[in-house]
């Protein structure tokens, strides 16, 4: 539900909304609070460090380490075994470090987006977090709210609830006065008052949760990717160890040496820290999202919204600053007023060609009929709120402004007109009508809707040519861009059936605007720039949404309109951006259209109607200020309401699998290297170029602290101007696979020359192998880092200071008397030292040097800049829906992918980020 903040009063706190009551005193409900406890239901069982420990235990490749460590226990190879255990204790307490950090970074994400719900203390409204619900609360609830507790109903008006989260049955129930509504359940049309009698664990929605609180989670989509590369992995650098141990068996070596030493090849090569560094982007990326007022509610939707290809955004409070107002107002003979004011202040000015003038009686029974046929309230500036707000629908809420501003007082006005039956809003009539007792006993019958709905020789008692006068101009309103609402009323003696009233006297039209964001219109270009496609899908009128779309510049003269009640949606092809009357179940059919053809959709809404649409949706992003079903079916929730929150998101997402990507070049390229010189270096005169002990100290070295430090890299310069990957694209695909190849290839000819030379020297040639191998690993590590903008050297010191450290620690290896007797090396002299300082360097060196190549490949001509959602013969893009005639990067150039594109369409080469793409390493 839309609400001010907590504890805020609402200024109609009196009219016609039940059986009057003060409620519960603040006092009485702290005393019941501190006896029932807080209205919450059963947490997740909490994770104890046992259980996290074991978790991080079980995992293959560190099982595989504990073989070995069993292994060489036995066989009493105590340095390998002191080794081995401290791989695992180090890989097991930073695993164990991040998920708890993950875990308390998403308690203070549910703690930012936790529901309210609105009760009456004190003999007043306010808005209260749900969790102070107490029993014998008095709580309202209207369509799009969730239920927050069991509730008696004591008054119920049209009021159906889905109760599909509780028992499965998706059509909704009407309930009725003395019946129950349980929590957890979703109002979908009417409003009712009802009794607390069952809180917390005791409610139906808590007792349900006390089954489940146990289950845990799915995996995310990534975590599944990287969980079948990792199995992959295993099983080839299973098969190329078998072939090292087979090597050395058959050069003479002992079994049980080459044994554990295949063991140890096998976890050197496959990158355990993974996990810990996906845990730790992740959790980076949720803390930084939420610092831009974006707050994930799934751990996945961070990540996820790196690979968005299309936005299904809704206008009111997404692309518009979410205040509406009356702009125009006609009266029935085709007379137009001109409305001033500042937000939903409800005073302001009456005009005409810009001239104030005196409210008529004509305008002002149009006021009043707005203000009745209305379920809104206004909340005055307080503390924490400084203007005046909405409480409830924001169009119903600009009426009640536009009522004061014509002279009228709400409170007196509705308590002079008591409602005394309603027919809700439905999408089915798109009109809503209400019936109100008057002083001498008759009715005033009020009905107000779309004007197709409302203008209409069935339900009013008018001649053509007054019908005609208002439905001209009330296309006249929606070209210029505004939300036109007819209204119609009648006095009667008996009220009529509200859903099919007839004989009503049309009382006028109200034309209410809703200025777009100020930067509304960047947004929508920084999209098309990021390859992300940005759809206007809204119920408004055609010429509505063409307006708003023209000047987001989504749309041109001639570009197609989509309308849902004349149009199928899903049969429009690609180059629709602009829908208008859909309706909930065909946001459905456009989504599921949409990834039919392969892309990620993200959907954007505020309202119940919406909470579908966010559930079928790639990524679900709900407004902070919109209704309570609508945060809960939703991934992401946009605190401030604005669109270009979802940017940083985006770009946020695309840093988070830029890093993922970046890591597993560093550590696969590393195992790579260790593989191809245990497997030539016999053939180059190096028996057994590394114990098992030497290989796991530089796999603990470098895929440990460094590793995790890349995860936290920033992100690079021109994220927001690549295409989003390919959603069939493998996390090493777009050339990371190569890249690893060429990178390992790099790493393991600088050893072997290193050693061979060492050998032909009469030096210590495998501890100048142990320490070439692990320095060089650590200057990739270095080398892959994302490139920075201007200003920008010192992002991630933690990188900086995790290679340095483990540096020492790997120089160390051979120069501390402790460390040489565990990993069996030899002393070596300062200047060999230099010399394997410096050959290390080369391969680092060499990645920095092709980062720096200019593109490769032929140049895409440039083109003009055309307004988003021209469309030219060049055609669209299949991923990104983008017209590439509109795409200005010089850089890229343009391939088919007939997979996703079909035959013939062409889309630009995307950015491949720090891993792949032309002109990189």
């Amino acid at each position: 539900m839309a609400t001010s903040g907590a504890g805020s009063v609402l200024t109609d706190g009196t009219r016609d909304a039940g059986p009057v009551t003060t409620g519960l005193s603040t006092a009485e409900a702290a005393a019941r609070l501190r006896a029932d406890g807080p209205n919450t239901v059963a947490a997740p069982a909490r994770r104890w460090l046992v259980g996290r420990v074991l978790r991080q235990l079980t995992d293959p490749l560190v099982a595989l380490l504990l073989a070995a460590a069993v292994v060489t226990t036995l066989l009493g190879d105590w340095p390998d075994t002191a080794v081995i255990v401290l791989v695992v204790a180090v890989n097991t307490v930073i695993g164990v470090v991040q998920e708890v950090r993950a875990d308390r970074a998403i308690a203070a994400l549910d703690q930012l987006s936790a529901p309210t719900a609105r009760v009456v203390r004190d003999g007043r409204d306010v808005v209260l977090p749900a969790v102070e619900l107490v029993r014998d609360d008095l709580v309202r609830v209207e369509a799009g709210d969730v239920v927050p507790a069991d509730l008696r109903l004591v008054e119920a008006n049209r009021f159906q609830v889905d109760e599909s989260a509780l028992t499965g049955e998706s059509v909704p129930v009407q309930r009725h006065d003395g019946e129950e509504a349980r929590a957890g359940t979703v109002v979908t049309t009417g409003r009712a008052g009802g009794t607390v009698i069952r809180t917390g664990a005791a409610s139906a929605l808590g007792r349900i949760s006390a089954l489940v609180a146990g289950t845990r989670p799915a995996p995310t989509p990534l975590q599944r990717r990287l969980a079948v590369l990792g199995r992959v992995l295993a099983l080839v650098v299973v098969a190329l160890s078998g072939l090292v141990f087979a090597i050395g068996v058959a050069g003479g070596r002992p079994v049980v040496e080459m044994a554990v030493t295949a063991v140890s090849l096998v976890v050197a090569a496959v990158p355990e820290s993974l996990p810990a560094v996906v845990t730790l982007a992740l959790a980076l990326g949720a803390r930084r999202m939420a610092g831009a007022r974006a707050i994930p509610r799934r751990l996945h939707a961070v990540e996820t919204l790196g690979s968005v290809t299309v936005i299904a955004s809704d206008k009111t409070g997404t692309l518009t600053e979410g205040r509406m107002a009356v702009r125009t107002a006609v009266t029935p003979d085709g007379t137009r007023y001109d409305v001033d004011g500042v937000g939903y202040a409800p005073h302001g000015r009456v005009g005409r060609d810009g001239v104030p003038v005196t409210v008529s009686e004509d305008l002002r029974r149009l006021a009043r009929a707005g203000l009745l046929c209305n379920d809104a309230t206004l909340s005055p500036p307080q503390d924490d709120q400084p203007d005046w707000g909405a409480v409830g629908d924001p169009l119903e809420a600009a009426l009640v402004a536009f009522a004061g501003r014509c002279g009228l007082e709400p409170t007196a006005t509705r308590s002079a007109w008591p409602r005394v039956a309603e027919h809700p809003f439905a999408q089915a009539t798109r009109r809503m009508a209400t019936a109100h007792r008057a002083c001498d006993g008759q009715h005033l019958i009020v009905c107000k809707g779309a004007p197709e709905n409302v203008l209409t020789t069935a339900l009013l008692d008018a001649t053509a040519e007054e019908i005609d006068t208002l439905t001209t101009a009330a296309r006249e309103l929606a070209a210029e861009g505004l939300r036109v609402l007819a209204v119609a009323s009648a006095l009667v003696d008996t009220p009529p059936d509200l859903a099919a009233p007839v004989g009503l006297r049309p009382v006028g039209l109200v034309a209410v605007g809703d200025p777009l964001r100020a930067g509304a219109a960047g947004i929508a270009a920084g999209l098309d720039t990021a390859g992300v496609r940005l759809l206007l899908v809204t119920g408004d009128h055609p010429a509505t949404a063409a307006a708003i779309g023209g000047r987001l510049g989504l749309w041109q003269p001639g570009d197609p309109v989509v309308r849902g009640d004349t149009d199928d949606a899903t049969r429009t092809g690609p180059h629709a951006r602009v829908f208008a009357r859909t309706q909930p179940e065909q946001k459905l059919d456009i989504i599921a259209d949409l990834q039919a053809r392969g892309h990620v959709v993200a959907m954007t809404g505020d309202g119940v109607n919406d909470a579908p649409a966010l559930r079928r949706a790639d990524i679900g992003v709900a407004m902070g200020g919109g209704t309570e079903v609508a945060r809960q079916a939703a991934d992401l929730v946009l605190v401030d309401d604005d669109l270009a929150t979802v940017t940083v998101a985006i770009g946020e997402g695309r840093r988070i699998y830029d890093n993922i990507r970046r890591f597993l070049r560093y550590a696969l390229s590393g195992g790579v290297a260790e593989i191809v010189v245990m497997l030539l270096g016999p053939l180059f005169g190096l028996p057994v170029p590394l114990l098992p002990a030497q290989i796991l100290w530089i796999n603990l070295l470098t895929h440990g602290l460094p590793g995790v430090a890349l995860g936290a890299e920033p992100a690079e310069p021109g994220t927001l101007r690549r295409a989003p990957r390919s959603p069939r694209e493998s996390v090493l695909g777009a050339g990371l696979g190569r890249d690893v190849l060429v990178t390992g290839a790099l790493i393991a000819s600088v050893v072997l020359a290193a050693g061979v030379t060492a050998a032909h020297a009469g030096l210590p040639w495998q501890s100048v192998v142990f320490v070439v191998l692990g320095l060089a690993q650590l200057g990739v590590a270095l080398a892959v880092r994302a490139p920075r903008a201007g200003g920008a050297g010192r992002a991630n010191p933690g990188l900086l200071v995790a290679v340095a450290g483990s540096a020492l620690l790997q120089v160390g290896g051979v120069l501390l008397p402790p460390l040489r007797m565990l990993l069996g090396t030899e002393p070596l002299a300062p200047t060999v030292l230099l010399a394997c300082l410096a050959v290390s360097a080369l391969p680092g060196l060499a990645l920095r040097l092709a980062r720096r190549r200019p593109a490769t490949g032929t140049p895409a001509p440039p083109h003009p800049r055309r307004p988003a959602g021209a469309v030219t013969d060049a055609g669209t893009d299949a991923v990104t829906d983008v017209p590439t005639a509109a795409v200005t990067d010089p850089t890229r150039v343009a391939v088919t992918d007939p997979a996703v594109d079909g035959p013939g369409r062409e889309r630009p080469v995307r950015d491949q980020g720090p891993t792949g793409g032309a002109g990189r390493p």
